[in-house]
């Protein structure tokens, strides 16, 4: 690690801030390795089971705590962390329009486009490439969303903004339409000032908005009845009590975010990448129930999408399906469909027929 003095590493943060710039990003900060209390609000939220099956949320416990909250035994040797954000809304992109519409598949945003943890941590590595371009060697390592992290803790702490009660960053000049990203470095930098004012206010639009009232209260998620969750992230049935709250969304939920004034803010972004691929932002449920596996594999691939796997994403748009207006083209793809895919998926479609035969 290269010997500089206190001047030279205040000169160094500026330089940081302006190649983070230049390599695409929208704003960086830097902070301490120091989660302040969020790392209490960490441990209370996994005590609380909000985490439902993510069990990957309470791995790597150290005898400091979750590793989450503390960066430097997540990376040994770090005494600093750059954070830097990239806004992903494509221009042009709909969201309450299309998500107003039952008979349309609605995708999360973010995930439209290329898998953005590629695309991020290979800027993210350039950006520590080019300041030991520029200083001499020392130590780092990116990540994206990608380890044990509370990324947006870290963000804060950088000034990018503050945790609003729908736990998202929010930033008052960007919304909270925005990647997030790290370096965890060795270099001693001087931290910028940290986003202490919550700018939230007596707003409850995020809590209130929210289709299957998964806000156990401001600030605290109760994962096991969010929309991403049981979209993306459970595996297995989704609870009958929740699935007529799904509505059409099938990879995900933006709802809180849609919610949030702040979001009037919120720019778009010139990444190509994150532009939609295979128009899936206008979709209809019937043309994504048509989908073989093949072909799912195929339009998903290099997409946050292809995580969900193809039998959650069936399942997915059977609920979506079931909660469409009554139609005799939706039912008969129902039944052309059941017994094609998995025992798991036909659970799905028999209740989606049952609600098709309700309305």
């Amino acid at each position: 690690m290269p010997d500089l003095s206190p001047e030279q590493l205040s000169q160094l943060r500026q330089r940081i801030l302006q190649l983070s710039e230049e390599a695409g990003f929208q704003q960086a900060g830097i902070s301490s390795t120091d989660t302040g209390n969020h790392k209490a609000a960490l441990e209370r939220w996994l005590e609380a089971g909000y985490h439902g099956e993510m069990t990957y949320m309470a791995d790597h416990v150290t005898e400091r705590g979750p590793m989450r909250a503390l960066p430097d035994e997540l990376h040994p040797g770090t005494l600093s962390v750059i954070s830097v954000r990239m806004d992903y809304l494509a221009p042009g992109i709909e969201l309450l329009k299309h998500l107003s519409d039952p008979d349309n598949a609605y995708i999360s945003r973010y995930a439209l486009g290329r898998d953005y943890h590629k695309l991020i941590r290979k800027r993210l590595t350039d950006l520590g490439k080019r300041i030991q371009a520029e200083i001499g060697p020392f130590g780092f390592r990116a990540f994206v969303d990608s380890a044990p992290l509370l990324e947006r803790a870290l963000a804060q702490q950088a000034g990018l903004g503050w945790i609003g009660k729908n736990t998202m960053l929010i930033n008052r000049r960007a919304g909270s339409y925005f990647f997030l990203g790290e370096i965890l470095t060795d270099l001693p930098l001087p931290p910028s000032e940290s986003q202490e004012t919550n700018h939230c206010g007596r707003c409850t639009s995020c809590l209130d908005i929210c289709p299957t009232q998964a806000f156990a209260g401001p600030y605290v998620l109760d994962a096991r009845r969010c929309i991403s969750y049981l979209t993306i992230e459970l595996n297995g049935p989704i609870p009958e009590d929740l699935r007529s709250g799904i509505g059409n969304r099938i990879f995900g939920c933006d709802d809180c975010q849609i919610g949030c004034p702040w979001n009037r803010f919120s720019g778009t972004t010139g990444e190509s990448d994150f532009s939609p691929r295979h128009q899936l932002d206008k979709a209809t449920l019937l043309e994504l129930f048509a989908w073989d596996e093949p072909t799912f594999l195929k339009k998903t691939e290099g997409m946050p999408i292809r995580r969900t796997g193809y039998e959650n994403w069936m399942r997915n748009i059977a609920v979506a399906l079931g909660n469409a207006p009554s139609s005799l083209d939706i039912q008969a793809i129902l039944t052309q469909r059941r017994g094609q895919i998995s025992a798991l998926v036909d659970e799905h479609i028999d209740w989606a027929l049952q609600q098709q035969t309700r309305h």
